[in-house]
């Protein structure tokens, strides 16, 4: 790839004319960057046909067209005995029909004036809607008769975010595909100028038909995108069996592991024993260990993670355990350090709230090598923090964190072992190719004593029995989560905000706690402690998906889900893995809305027919489609930009054989580790 095109991809979209740092930053939350590259990696979600009629009477209620209008009249808005009443241009068509354009915010009426003088002729796009007269309310598109090609016929719609209109993405979309041409010139390798052949098709989409997984031009990016994965894998697997990469063995100093097991409570179950199996031999060899445990929800990844850390003690060697959040790290280190305390090791917890003397003493233990545990965030990789000899880096939810994240932990040690834990299951058919780079144990037993969570649907018409029904539950003791899909009410949706059914509950439930994404971090925390406090007279916590990983209360036995058919089957799974978790019967009631589709309660119908995480991926993978409003994240999974997991299936194995078959490195594959970024450095 030449120089001036890879620095014209890695531009800030600020540069770009009529963007700017304000909307650069606004890009940034939706793209996950603000290069160019993050722009042309983000294709539109479906097209918009804008139609042109003459005669209004030709379109239907929820049709987008585009219509000559010839304006009549105006009403300014205002509020009139207190109520607001919208802007109003009254306009005519060219068979005489009258058109209603309506602006609701009033401030800028003079701005409307102007844009539709009475008398002239304006080429007007917009949804059209139909009450007692034919309306368009806020236009797209209103421009003078002339200029009427200016407004697209088909018009790409991208996913977009706050304060980021379509008219924005398309124009920041032309000016990149006319500035590339130049860039590109020149380029001898015809992959290069077919790679961004393939992805100007895709943003000037001529029909829905051109954004499907299987449509041509898709179907070549998604196989660049999985080469450019897999042969990431590939340099992954080569740069671990190189003899620059082998370490010494340790030798054992101590016996600690046969305390730990009698130290346990419980029985491992055959499935834990095979796994640690597994991961030990991995840690006697001279090449580092990677290796990824995969568990469904409760089935006890912790204390085969924790055995993992006490067989590198055993050697006087270090292990640090990373959680994405404190509150899962406050919970690891609440559980580990009792066990440690039994057997002697000195366990420890490091989080961005140590500060001071603390925060110094804890590090002081680290170097000196006398904590052989140490619970964290990522505060366990700050600068400050020097490990005497660390031997094993533990990642939890591991899917939560970048490669570059992982290195920078791994590089406070030598070549030390790595043990992945991830509580979304994978399909069998697809996790050799997804974490082609780790071999891969599975736990697929519950421990002795769990019982199957009970799973029912129920419409949300029947709120109020349910609600009668989890006040007896409550003053048995139960403890009660109660999930929402939104954090406010919105008027475009029927979906229930967890505001409003938080300020419904109080009214049963006095001592009712809330948490969302929105809240402060620490006051988000402190609630979600003190509903996993036995003592505490909080019963029911309602929430937003924020407990989907992270929070363990053995005493919550019951998870309402609201609006179930919306979320995706992983996603339901996992929330469904909050309760469970003791011995007691536990109980998850999905319920769903009167707009249900077919697709939304077989989904449901999967979730009360088994509790198998492993299952429901491989019935997620056959069924997902584009994906409906929550369901579209893949749930831990690797966010593609063009692969489709269940469309895509060939792909995969063509490209994992494409990437084995390499020999060296060529500059095409380097080029797609680039423009996928994939985090892997590549010896020379």
């Amino acid at each position: 790839m030449k120089r001036e095109l890879f620095e014209f991809l890695n531009t800030d979209l600020q540069f770009i004319k009529g963007v700017g740092p304000v909307l650069a930053t606004r890009f940034d939350d939706v793209l996950g960057g603000r290069r160019v590259l993050d722009f042309m990696l983000h294709t539109p979600a479906y097209i918009r046909a804008r139609d042109v009629t003459e005669n209004v009477l030709d379109a239907v209620a929820g049709d987008v067209i585009t219509i000559p209008l010839l304006v009549k009249s105006h009403r300014a808005g205002g509020v009139f005995r207190g109520r607001r009443r919208p802007t109003q241009i009254l306009c005519a068509d060219k068979m005489g029909n009258t058109v209603v354009i309506q602006f609701f915010n009033v401030n800028f009426l003079d701005y409307w004036l102007k844009k539709l003088p009475v008398g002239d002729w304006r080429m007007v796009s917009g949804k059209l809607e139909r009450g007692g007269r034919a309306t368009i309310n806020h236009p797209d598109f209103i421009e003078e008769m002339q200029n009427a090609d200016k407004i697209p016929s088909i018009q790409a719609i991208y996913p977009a975010g706050e304060g980021l209109t379509q008219k924005t993405f398309a124009n920041v979309r032309d000016q990149i595909f006319n500035i590339l041409p130049d860039k590109i010139a020149g380029e001898t390798d015809d992959n290069v100028r077919e790679f961004f052949d393939a992805l100007r098709h895709v943003h000037y989409p001529q029909s829905d038909a051109d954004l499907m997984p299987n449509s041509t031009y898709m179907a070549k990016l998604a196989y660049w995108e999985l080469l450019a994965h897999q042969s990431a894998i590939v340099i992954s697997r080569r740069n671990r069996a190189d003899v620059r990469n082998r370490r010494v063995v340790r030798p054992k100093k101590y016996e600690l592991l046969e305390r730990f097991y009698s130290a346990l409570p419980f029985a491992l179950t055959g499935a834990q024993t095979r796994t640690l199996g597994e991961i030990f031999d991995d840690m006697s060899r001279d090449v580092p260990m990677m290796r990824l445990v995969q568990g469904d929800v409760g089935s006890g990844k912790t204390i085969v993670a924790l055995a993992a850390a006490v067989k590198m003690a055993e050697t006087g060697a270090q292990t640090a355990l990373l959680a994405p959040t404190d509150t899962l790290a406050q919970q690891h280190y609440a559980k580990i350090k009792p066990l440690c305390d039994k057997i002697g090791i000195v366990c420890d917890i490091l989080t961005g709230r140590d500060k001071g003397a603390p925060r110094r003493e804890k590090l002081v233990s680290l170097r000196s090598g006398r904590t052989k545990i140490v619970v964290g965030t990522h505060a366990l990789f700050s600068d400050d923090v020097e490990y005497k000899d660390l031997g094993l880096v533990i990642v939890d939810e591991q899917h939560r964190f970048g490669v570059s994240q992982r290195e920078a932990l791994r590089s406070k040690g030598a070549n030390p072992d790595l043990l992945a834990l991830s509580a979304t299951p994978i399909p069998r058919t697809l996790s050799m190719t997804i974490y082609g780079d780790m071999d891969v144990s599975i736990i697929n037993e519950k421990p002795a004593g769990r019982l199957p969570i009970i799973t029912t649907k129920l419409p949300v018409a029947r709120v109020g029995e349910l609600v009668a029904r989890l006040r007896v539950q409550i003053d048995n003791g139960a403890k009660v989560f109660w999930v929402c899909p939104l954090v406010e009410q919105s008027e475009v949706s029927d979906l229930t905000a967890v505001n409003a059914r938080y300020d419904d509950l109080k009214k049963f439930f006095p001592t009712a706690g809330l948490v969302h994404g929105q809240m402060e971090k620490r006051q988000r925390d402190a609630v979600m402690a003190e509903f996993a406090d036995d003592n505490s007279d909080m019963k029911i916590l309602v929430a937003t998906t924020v407990i989907e990983v992270g929070i363990d209360v053995p005493r919550a036995t019951i998870i309402v889900i609201e609006n179930a058919e919306r979320f995706g089957l992983a996603a339901l799974h996992q929330l469904r893995g909050r309760v469970g978790r003791g011995n007691q019967q536990s109980y998850c009631i999905l319920l769903y809305g009167r707009n249900i589709s077919e697709d939304g309660l077989k989904r449901l119908d999967v979730l009360t027919e088994t509790d198998d995480g492993f299952a429901i991926a491989e019935q997620d993978l056959i069924m997902r489609g584009t994906g409906e409003l929550l369901g579209t994240r893949q749930s831990g999974w690797i966010n593609y930009h063009f692969v489709d997991y269940a469309r895509h299936r060939d792909l995969f194995k063509l490209a994992a054989s494409a990437a084995r078959d390499m020999v060296d490195v060529d500059a095409w594959t380097r080029d797609l580790m680039f423009i996928f970024d994939r985090g892997v450095t590549i010896s020379a």
